[in-house]
C-alpha cells in the first residue's frame, strides 16, 4: 500500500477539497483508493451502517472513492461542545467529555489506536489517502501531533503541500513550511499545489520560479482555481460564503454557537424560488418563511444562549404568526416543553423549559444513540441517520412526522403539530419530494426543487473535481510513486 498525505500550510487551505478530489481522481484511474484522517475536530459527523460515528468530511472522501463510510477512516473525532470540552469518539463509539490538557494525557493510548487502525488499511486499498490538520509544522504541538507528519512516518509514506493564494501571503505560506519541516520529512515531499487562484491565471506565472531559491526542492505541481461549484462540503461545515444561498422566500437557519451538521442545509442550494441563510438575527427570523433549528452539540448551552438574545421569542413569535418552523435533532430538543441534562452528558448541565412548541420533553443519558436509517418521502427512499443523546417522550397525543425503517423495521418518528415540525435525522433533506412537502407546507409558490437527487449531484462534482485537479495540477510525480 502506497500513502499520500494531503499537508497544509495552515488550517482552512483546502486540505479537504483536495484530499477529496484526489481520491476521485485515484477512482478513475483504476487505483483502490481509501480515505483516512487520524484526528478530526468537528461536529460534523455521519453514522455509518454498523452505528459507528465518523466525520462527514471522510464519509464525503469515501463516497469519492466509490467507498461505504467506515470509522477506520477516521479513528478519533472530537466534537467541541462550549468552552475547552469536547467530546472523544474513538472507532465511532463515544468515551468521554474532556478538557484539552486531558486528552493530551491520553495521547500515547490515543496514538496506538492510530497506528494499529494504519496498520489494519495496509491489505485492504492500494492507496491511503491521509488529510492532515492545521499545520504540520506548529513546533510547540509537533511531539504530540498524531494528525500530520506521525502517520507518514509511520507508513513511509509521502507529502503534498497545499497552500492557500486566497488569503495572500503564498510563498511566506510555502517556503516557511519547507523551512520548519525536518530534513528526513521534507524528503518525503512530491510537491506543493496553489489552492483557491481567483481570476486571470496568466497574472500568476511561474510560481516555481519565484518559490525555487527559497525551498530548494520543494516543486510546485500546478495552481488550482477556485470554482463555487465544485465544493462538496467544508470540513466544519459551512464556508462564509456560504451561509447565505440562492434568491427568494427566505429559509431561516439558526446559527448558535455549538449547531452541529450544518451541511443538513445543503440540498437547498441548488434548488430555485428560495434564500438559505444563516443567522442570529432576529430580524431575518420576522420576516421568514421557514426556520430551522439545526443540530447542536450542547442542547441546553445554545437554549440558553437563544434567551440572552431574545431569539427563543423571535422563534415563538414566528409560529404564531404561522411560518413553518422546523427542529432537526437538537432543534427538535428545543421545540419540546423541558430538557434536562443533570449530569452534563450532552454538554452543560442543566434542567431548563424547552420553547414549548412541541409537546415533548427530553432527557439526556448515556449510551449515546447512533443509527443509519431509511427515510421515505412520496414514495422515494434514501439513507438518514441519527446521532444524540436525548430521549425525548411526548407529553400529549401529536402526530408523527414520518415513518421510517430502522433495520428493515418500520416505526413512526418525529413529531408534527400545525406549522411546527421536529424530527432526529440528520439528511433529512436530501430528498427533492421532501424538500417539495417542506415548501408547500410553508407557501412558497416560486419554489422548484433540483429534480437531480442529492446523492447522484455528489457523484458528479467528484468526477468533475478530479477533472479539474488533473487540468491543472501536474500529477505525474504522483502517478510515478503508486506505480501508475
Amino acid at each position: 500500500m502506497k500513502a499520500i498525505s494531503i499537508l497544509g500550510t495552515s488550517s482552512n487551505a483546502g486540505k479537504t477539497w483536495m484530499a477529496t478530489a484526489l481520491c476521485a481522481w485515484l477512482r478513475r484511474e483504476g487505483v483502490r483508493v481509501a480515505p483516512f484522517k487520524a484526528q478530526n475536530m468537528s461536529n460534523n459527523a455521519c453514522v455509518t451502517l454498523e452505528g459507528g460515528e465518523m466525520a462527514r468530511a471522510q464519509a464525503v472522501q469515501a463516497e469519492a472513492c466509490g467507498l461505504r463510510p467506515v470509522v477506520e477512516m477516521n479513528p478519533i473525532l472530537l466534537k467541541p461542545s462550549g468552552g475547552n470540552i469536547a467530546q472523544l469518539i474513538v472507532l465511532g463509539e463515544a468515551r468521554a467529555h474532556l478538557a484539552g490538557r486531558a486528552y493530551y494525557e491520553n495521547f500515547p493510548a490515543l496514538w496506538q489506536t492510530v497506528a494499529d487502525t494504519l496498520d489494519g488499511w495496509k491489505n485492504r486499498c492500494d492507496v491511503l489517502v491521509l488529510e492532515g490538520a492545521g499545520s504540520p509544522v506548529e513546533l510547540n504541538l509537533m511531539e504530540r501531533d498524531l494528525v500530520n507528519l506521525r502517520p507518514i512516518r509511520h507508513l513511509d509514506g509521502r507529502w503534498l503541500l497545499v497552500g492557500d493564494i486566497d488569503r495572500g501571503g503564498i510563498y511566506a505560506q510555502l517556503a516557511g513550511t519547507w523551512a520548519l519541516l525536518p530534513a528526513h520529512d521534507r524528503a518525503r515531499g512530491i510537491g506543493a499545489i496553489v489552492n483557491r487562484f481567483r481570476g486571470d491565471l496568466g497574472l500568476f506565472p511561474e510560481p516555481q520560479k519565484w518559490l525555487a531559491p527559497h525551498a530548494p526542492g520543494l516543486a510546485v505541481l500546478g495552481t488550482v482555481p477556485f470554482r463555487r461549484d465544485l465544493q462538496p462540503e467544508e470540513e466544519d461545515g459551512l464556508a462564509a460564503s456560504d451561509e447565505d444561498r440562492g434568491e427568494g422566500e427566505t429559509i431561516a437557519w439558526v446559527r448558535y454557537p455549538c449547531a452541529a451538521n450544518l451541511t443538513d442545509c445543503q440540498p437547498w442550494w441548488d434548488d430555485t424560488g428560495v434564500r438559505v441563510r444563516w443567522t442570529d438575527d432576529a430580524a431575518v427570523l420576522a420576516t421568514a418563511r421557514v426556520i430551522v433549528l439545526p443540530g447542536t452539540k450542547n442542547t441546553i448551552g445554545d437554549l440558553r444562549w437563544l434567551r440572552e438574545r431574545g431569539l427563543d421569542r423571535a422563534i415563538v413569535a414566528a409560529a404564531q404568526r404561522g411560518a413553518l418552523v422546523i427542529g432537526v435533532c437538537g432543534g427538535y430538543q428545543l421545540l419540546g416543553e423541558r430538557l434536562s441534562d443533570p449530569a452534563g452528558v450532552a454538554g452543560d448541565v442543566g434542567d431548563e423549559l424547552g420553547l414549548g412548541l412541541l409537546p415533548v420533553t427530553t432527557e439526556f443519558r448515556a449510551p449515546k444513540i447512533v443509527r443509519a436509517v431509511t427515510a421515505e418521502c412520496d414514495g422515494q427512499r434514501w439513507e438518514a441517520y441519527e446521532i444524540h443523546l436525548g430521549r425525548s417522550a411526548p407529553t400529549a397525543p401529536a402526530a408523527a412526522l414520518q415513518t421510517v425503517w430502522d433495520s428493515g423495521v418500520p416505526r413512526a418518528e418525529g413529531m408534527r403539530v400545525g406549522r411546527v415540525w421536529g424530527t432526529y435525522l440528520h439528511g433529512w433533506f436530501e430528498s427533492p419530494q421532501l424538500r417539495t412537502r417542506v415548501a408547500a407546507a410553508a407557501g412558497l409558490t416560486a419554489y422548484h426543487p433540483h429534480p437531480q437527487p442529492w446523492h447522484e449531484k455528489r457523484e458528479a462534482t467528484y468526477i468533475a473535481m478530479a477533472d479539474h485537479i488533473a487540468q491543472h495540477v501536474s500529477l505525474d510525480p504522483i502517478r510515478r510513486y503508486i506505480g501508475l
